[in-house]
């Protein structure tokens, strides 16, 4: 057996002091070179500098910091400037599913759920979607969600990507955590009990709501409740992130305390 390697330090990437934030999947050595999609958006959009710095992290919670050494034409070439870092996991963990919707929806869905660090994000089958996917384009939206969820973690200055699963149906969503379905008859978030080990599984149906048999396959799953964020009906994007930002507010970085009870 080999021993173990230090434990890096906790804290968030957002607290540290850099121009920008980058999450790219790997390891994070002393020497990083950045191309492609990043670099063109740092050297031509944000017009980074020799001297500033930069985070990198690798969307599974480690981050490093890192001084720009060298700028060229979209490119980047990055040299450490402290040690690795690991953002903390917040608690309860908080799976978000959301029917299906239009056009670039979703895409907004999946932005706006990540900057809010949901640790998931389900888009499920339900019966009064409008949209129906098939394998093919179930596969190419899963690969576009991922390039927005990166995209949107570097704009937030997140070290954890959510996991993003695509084409379930109603009737496993309870596998994902305890159910919360968001609705106007449901409880005020401070009401609302504390979930079972796998955290909340917030859901929000189609723009004309889950069908009786979709609510009563839910609503039988051990400890569901529902949770209210206003009296009106609100469209399906927009209740997956008003829901899912009233949950966060009930989460805490794990070890620090009670969270999820009020």
């Amino acid at each position: 057996m080999t021993a173990a390697g230090p434990v890096p330090p906790t804290g968030f990437a957002s607290g540290a002091a850099a121009t920008a934030h980058v999450v790219r999947p790997g390891g994070l050595p002393d020497a990083v070179h950045l191309g492609g999609d990043d670099g063109h958006h740092l050297q031509r959009v944000r017009r980074i500098r020799v001297g500033e710095a930069v985070t990198v992290a690798d969307g599974a919670g480690r981050w490093r910091r890192y001084d720009v050494a060298e700028v060229g034409r979209g490119t980047l070439e990055l040299v450490a400037a402290g040690a690795e870092h690991l953002e903390p996991a917040l608690t309860p963990a908080l799976t978000v599913a959301c029917a299906v919707g239009k056009g670039t929806k979703p895409d907004a869905v999946v932005a706006d759920l990540t900057e809010l660090g949901v640790d998931r994000i389900v888009f499920f089958r339900s019966a009064r979607s409008v949209v129906r996917w098939d394998g093919p384009r179930e596969a190419a939206a899963a690969e576009r969600f991922a390039k927005v969820a990166r995209e949107a973690a570097g704009q937030c200055r997140r070290a954890r990507l959510p996991e993003i699963v695509v084409g379930v149906a109603v009737g496993d969503l309870p596998g994902f955590g305890t159910v919360v379905v968001g609705s106007p008859g449901g409880v005020a978030p401070v009401d609302l009990g504390g979930p079972g080990p796998l955290g909340w599984c917030a859901v929000v149906g189609a723009e004309g709501g889950l069908a009786p048999d979709e609510e009563a396959v839910l609503a039988a799953s051990p400890g569901a409740g529902a949770v209210a964020v206003g009296p009106h009906v609100l469209r399906t994007e927009t209740a997956a992130v008003a829901v899912a930002a009233a949950l966060v507010g009930r989460r805490r970085p794990a070890g620090s305390g009670p969270s999820g009870s009020g």
